[in-house]
């Protein structure tokens, strides 16, 4: 018969066997209470988040494989700064984070974003601060990225 894939988005730490994913697992003849409690265990850090996951059920043997993406990095942003979302305006701003949550926001978004250093990372995330109106160390983003290029503040 082959495999069967499952694309999801849940709330980290949240899935249940409801909608949409006992549905969709019920008919492939697989333990969708224990697939629920891995989901829920290895989505437990993006708890308050949407993350997108993918359930691979090989329908001959019933084996299943997990995988679980990043959730965007604004909303990793977000849920550091305990905000909804970022700032419309560019005179609001929607919160300001310290060098050490951009590291966390950095660490919790690894897999997805591009760079091999922690440096290269987290100027990534400077970088979304900088479109969500967020401010880094208290200064504009892109005015703190400046500081990053002349050498002023070094990030890693």
């Amino acid at each position: 018969m082959g495999e069967a894939t499952i694309n999801g988005l849940i709330e980290g730490g949240k899935a249940t066997a409801g909608p949409p994913l006992g549905p969709a697992l019920g008919p492939l003849g697989v333990n969708t209470a224990k697939i629920i409690a891995e989901l829920n265990a290895q989505t437990s850090a993006y708890a308050g988040i949407k993350v997108p996951i993918k359930i691979i059920v090989d329908t001959a043997t019933k084996s299943y494989k997990i995988e679980i993406g990043s959730p965007p990095t604004s909303a990793l942003v977000c849920k550091e700064l305990g905000i909804q979302k970022g700032a419309k305006g560019k005179e609001e701003v929607a919160g300001n984070m310290t060098l050490e949550q951009v590291r966390n926001v950095a660490n919790a978004a690894d897999k997805k974003l591009y760079g091999n250093t922690l440096s290269a990372k987290m100027a990534q995330v400077i970088g979304t601060c900088e479109s969500m109106n967020v401010t880094v160390e208290g200064t504009n983003a892109k005015e703190f990225m400046k500081k990053v290029k002349s050498g002023e503040v070094k990030l890693a």
